[in-house]
Formats: C-alpha cells, structure tokens, sequence
C-alpha cells in the first residue's frame, strides 16, 4: 500500500513538474529563433568553469562560499534523499562502498547546508543588504530547504531507533537525535519515522514543483543558458538586416520580439542583485535597475505567454494577476559621498504592481520598462560581468532603443541632435567636417600626413570625433602623435576622410546609421589597403575590432593606443627618461577594460615612470565603475540623483591622488568635469596615459598646455 502511495505522489509531483516546465517552454517558444553558433568546445568550457567552478559567484567571496556549499551539497543529497526513500519502501540500502563513510558526509553535507542557509538568511535580514529582496516570497526557498534538512536528520535518527542502532561517530547527529527518542514505544517510533520519511518526500517533492515557479527556476535554466550563450566577442552587438522586405518591424516593441536565446536570460535570472549593486544608474539614483529590468520583462512573458497560450503558469491554479509600471512619487535619496541602490531598490518595488488591464493591452516600452529607465543605460556591462548565471542585460536595452528610435522617433532631444549632427556633418557638434584635421596644426613642427601624402604608412591613426574636435582631448592627440614620432612609427591619417566609428548611434539604436558610417568607413580603409590601426578612443576600438569585421573589414589589426605605448616602451623605443612625482590612480574605461581586457598595458606604463605612485581604487578593473558617458550618454543630460561622472570622481579622490589617469577621452571629460565640479582641479589633474607618458619622455611641467 505504501509502495503505491509512494507511486501515485512522486508520479503526481513529476507530472506537475513538468507540466510548469512545459508551459514557461512553450512561452518562451513565442520568441524569435535565432541562429547558434556551435563551438561546442568553448561552450563546454564556459559550463565547466561558470557552473561546476562557480567562477562568477566567488566575485563575491562570502556568498559565493555559500552557494558552493549549497549547490554541491544539493548534488550529494540526491544520493543520501535515494537511500532514504529506498529504505523507506522496505528495501535494502544503497550499495555504496564504504557505507558508514556515505552516512557521515551526507550528515556533514546537511550541517553545512544548515551553516549556509542561516548566513543566507543573515544576510538578507540581518545585515541587508540593499541589493537583497526581503519579504515572504524571497524567504520561501530558506524555508523549503530548512524544512527538507530537517526531515532528514529526523528521518535518519529515527531510523536508528527503528533499528536499535547504537551511537555512531559515522552518524554523529542523527545518533545524538536517535537519543532523544529511544524512550518511545515502537508504535510510536515507527509512526513518527513514517511521519518525517513522508514529509521529506513532500517537501522534496513540493520543493520540485515550486522551483520552475519561482526565481529559482535559475537551478535548471541557468546551466542550459550559459551553455547557449553567445560567444561572439562581448563587444559585438546583433546587426539588424534593414534591407529584409519581411520585417515588419526593428528592434523589440513587444516581448515576442526578442529571440528565445534572450528569453532564456529571463528564467535564468536568480535575483541576487549584484547586476544592479554594480550598475552605475543604480548607484546614483536613477530609475534603471538591471535585475528589475529582466525580473519585468520575465513576469511579463510568463503573462503574455499564458493569455497567448492558454497555459496556465501556476500549480496550483492561482491568480496573481497581471503586472505593469505604476506611476508613484519620486524616492528621493539624501546624496552624499558615495553611492547606493537603495532609492532605486524602493522605486522599483512601488512601480511594479497589479493592473486592472489586459496583458495584451500593455505596452513592452510604456507598460513595462519606462523611457526612462531604458535612456538611463550607459552600456558598461558591469552588470553582464557580475551576473552569475550569464545574463545579457545591454542587448536588450539596446533592442529597446533601436525599436523606440527607428519605428517611433522617440528619443532624447539632446542625443537626437547628436545623431543629427554626426548623419551632417560626421561628429557630433555638427563642427563643419572640413575642420576634422585642423588639430594637426602647430604640433612643435611635427607633421602629421594624410595617407595621401603618406601613402608608404605602417599604421593609421583613427583620431575619432573626440580627438579631432574636442579641445581637451586634442591634447591627447597631439601627445600621441609627438610619441609615434619620437619612437619612429610610420603613421598617416585619414584627415577629412575621416568619419565617425558610428559607437555613438549603434549604442542609442540608430542602426541605420551606424551601418551607412561602417559601410563608408570600411570603403575608405579597403582603398588605402590598411593593414594596422590604432586608437586613442576605447569606443572606436571596440567598434573597429569587433563590430566592423561582420561588414567586411578583414585582416586589419586594430590596437588602442596604450597597447602600442605600452609595446613602444617594451622595445626600447621610448624611454621615459624623466621622473614624475605624482600618486597616480588609473580610471578603467569599459569599453577598454570589460569589453576588450585591456588591464594591463595602461598601468605598465604608469609603472614604466620613475617616481610615480600607482594607486588602485576600490572599483578598479573588471569592478571599475563606468564614468556616465558610454551608451550615448555623453551627448545627454543626467536629469535624476547624483551625477555618474560627481560619484567616480569621489571614488578616485578616496586614495588621495594628484593625477586621476584614464585611456578614454569620454573618460577624461567626465572625470575632468569631476575634478571641477568639486572644486579639486588645482590639486589633483585629470590626464590620458599618453599625456602623461610624453611628460616623461620629453620633460614638460605638470601642467599641460595645448
């Protein structure tokens, strides 16, 4: 009888199971296919290092250790949860070697799920963190697995008594258990031992259904998602065919656009909040939170998919009703030094609720994510680089973009004029594009040739807009061009020829205009026969060596400027020959840092300088903190909580630097702009590493002239 009961519940319990699996597959079925590369070695290795190594979560050492502990304590259950069952339908217990060992690593195993579920819980409630959700339905999985723990130590300690087993060093906790019962009666101890057996299979087994209907559905999708996802280089976003006469619309309007590889991210995300904790906007008050940002968008496709369906998501049948941005007063954050998620955490809590709406009635931009959250992005991938389960937050941002600006013509007045400005005159002042090489003036009589007067050239310097046009970063480019000179590099310029990356407009969704300035770009390198590039601008490399090629450009190296120094250095070919008296800390761009790993060459360098002091600061490499300016959100404006650019700059002055150095010249206007705005201008300088490097070499004063 007992064995048919078993049957009939386990049976039901799976079948609930995947009919819960099932349905959230179907929804995410409605999402566009989307051709995977194979590549099934690196696939492999990413899956191996990122699930079984847990590389992303040890980012965080404590609760990293702690879901270690958790998740392969879990995977060694399964065989003590096998045993237990076994033994409880009346059958002999698992033939494994060396049994009485097997006993006590399944009790040490629960002892540390127990050690690491009560720091789990001390964390969220008791130090909380802010980037920790708190309530009932966050606290459930802490209950389930308590709850599971506990029915097996009393499962195996009233096993002992069943059996009359005599105190075990191999079964230290459920022996001292066993002692606490021995003086029931075998009526009774045989019905509480059916009792916690049963129990623990209930919960099991509700612990089962209940996971594919919570954030913990991560446990299964999370592996199969890092496995899956993309493995072009991370700075490469997804092109639009704009010349397909089937498309009915670019970009994403609504959630079926975006593809199931991204729906996958959906169910993957854990809500652990370090996305958010990392993100820029986050930390400075804005209303852009990433974990929000995909939590939404997976309550709103498990909506949509079950009104599209007729699937319902839940086991039980509950209703939870349908969920859009609600309109609510401003959080206001008392700003001070340093950053918080906090205001952000609270706003997003309050503008997620219950509508009266139909789901298909909502809007995805609107309904579902606001024009402001999604303008707020500055692209830097903090966010992508803290997630443990491979999420992909950028993308999805820029998706959004692209189907508000290319369908709608929504898009911020001032990036608009910047788009315009670059689509007229190819920068974005709207500068005349005749004036694109007048930096090359007056450089200490230092030419500076075109590749028409230069046809012979080893490598083409690609200024970009800021270099041409921007006076503080003109310095940079003339401090660049008296080193190339010095070390003896043959290098030319485009001169007029020269046009935007197409960074700026790609990264706000103008993808027309992105693949027109590709297109005319890459024309222009193909007809000098360019072979090796280099760039002072992170943007401009990015897009040169990872977005251009899928457009043709072939066989082309591409370097930003601090590999070649770095490498002119290594050879001897500079020598910086001055000593510099400074305590240098190094800003670490992100598109030169997270998005291509280039750590390393900019801080040789600094190191290569007699008398300098390289300082890090507490966000310094893959944890840098982006300065506010990627993204396209150089050319708008911060209209909400703290500047971007104000928090950065006080995180650079905590290690009481005289220079603030960085290799962007986004980065550099930001962070000099932060120097002034907190009136530090005079006592500490804000220089690109070339700028500091010809001080060495040539021997100027501090201060730099251009």
């Amino acid at each position: 009888m007992q064995f048919l009961a078993f049957l009939f519940v386990t049976g039901y319990g799976l079948y609930l199971f995947g009919k819960v699996v099932y349905h959230r597959y179907i929804y995410m079925k409605l999402g566009k296919q989307v051709e995977i590369e194979k590549k099934l070695d690196e696939r492999l290795k990413t899956l191996v290092l990122q699930v079984f190594g847990q590389t992303k979560l040890l980012k965080d050492k404590k609760s990293g250790i702690m879901h270690v502990i958790i998740f392969y304590g879990f995977i060694i259950l399964q065989f003590g949860a096998l045993d237990i069952i076994v033994k409880g339908l009346g059958a002999d217990r698992l033939p494994v070697p060396g049994y009485h060992v097997f006993n006590l690593f399944q009790e040490m195993t629960v002892f540390l799920i127990f050690l690491a579920v009560g720091y789990a819980a001390y964390r969220r409630y008791g130090e909380k963190l802010s980037r920790l959700k708190r309530g009932k339905k966050p606290s459930i999985v802490i209950y389930f697995i308590f709850s599971l723990m506990l029915s097996i130590l009393l499962t195996l300690g009233l096993e002992r008594v069943v059996h009359d087993l005599a105190f075990s060093w191999y079964a230290p906790i459920s022996s001292v258990i066993a002692a606490g019962f021995m003086s029931l009666n075998e009526i009774t101890v045989n019905i509480l031992y059916y009792t916690f057996w049963w129990a623990h299979l209930l919960i099991l087994l509700a612990f089962l259904v209940y996971v594919p209907q919570s954030k913990h559905f991560h446990l299964m999708v999370a592996p199969i998602n890092i496995f899956f996802r993309r493995t072009e280089p991370v700075g490469q976003l997804r092109s639009l065919d704009l010349e397909d006469e089937n498309a009915e619309s670019f970009g994403v309007g609504k959630i079926e656009d975006f593809t199931q590889q991204q729906m996958l991210d959906f169910y993957s995300c854990v809500e652990c909040g370090r996305c958010t904790d990392a993100c820029p906007a986050s930390n400075t008050g804005k209303v852009l939170s990433p974990m929000h940002l995909i939590a939404k968008m997976r309550d709103h496709l498990t909506e949509k998919g079950a009104a599209i369906t007729s699937k319902s998501p839940w086991v039980p049948k509950l209703s939870y009703g349908i969920h859009s941005v609600q309109e609510v007063d401003g959080v206001q954050a008392e700003w001070g030094k340093g950053t918080t998620i906090q205001p952000t955490m609270t706003l997003q809590e309050q503008m997620w609720s219950t509508t009266d709406r139909k789901v298909e009635e909502l809007n995805l931009v609107g309904d579902v994510m606001t024009e402001e959250e999604i303008w707020a992005c500055t692209t830097c991938r903090n966010c992508e680089d803290q997630c443990p389960v491979g999420n992909e937050h950028v993308d999805k941002i820029v998706d959004l973009r692209r189907h508000l600006l290319l369908m709608e013509g929504r898009v911020p007045h001032e990036g608009q004029r910047a788009m315009q400005n670059i689509e007229r005159q190819g920068n974005p002042w709207g500068i005349n594009r005749k004036d694109r090489a007048n930096w090359t003036e007056d450089i200490e009589g230092i030419p500076v040739p075109t590749v028409k007067e230069n046809p012979d050239f080893d490598v083409l310097y690609f200024v970009g807009s800021m270099g041409s046009y921007d006076n503080r970063s003109r310095k940079v480019s003339k401090a660049l061009v008296r080193l190339l000179h010095e070390a003896g590099v043959n290098f030319a310029i485009l001169g007029n020829e020269e046009k935007n990356s197409g960074d700026t407009p790609r990264r706000m969704g103008n993808e027309l205009l992105f693949q027109e300035l590709c297109m005319e770009n890459i024309a222009t390198l193909q007809k000098y026969k360019v072979k090796k590039i280099v760039t002072a601008c992170p943007h401009t490399f990015n897009t040169l060596k990872n977005e251009y090629p899928e457009f043709g450009l072939e066989g082309v190296e591409i370097l930003h400027h601090t590999e070649l120094l770095d490498q002119l250095v290594k050879e001897g070919r500079l020598t910086p020959m001055y000593e510099l008296n400074e305590r240098i800390t190094y800003h670490d761009s992100c598109y030169l840092g997270r998005y291509n790993n280039v750590y390393e060459q900019p801080r040789n360098i600094l190191r290569s300088i007699k008398g300098v002091e390289l300082v890090e600061m507490a966000r310094s490499r893959e944890n840098g903190m982006c300065c506010g300016a990627g993204g396209g959100m150089m050319w708008m404006e911060e209209t909400a909580g703290k500047r971007v650019n104000i928090a950065r700059t006080e995180q650079a002055l905590d290690v009481n630097p005289t220079v603030i150095s960085s290799a962007c010249p986004y980065c550099l206007t930001m962070l000099d702009d932060g120097t002034k705005a907190m009136e530090v201008e005079e006592q500490v300088e804000a220089k690109d590493i070339a700028e500091i490097l010809a001080q060495a070499v040539f021997g100027e004063s501090s201060k730099l002239t251009g």
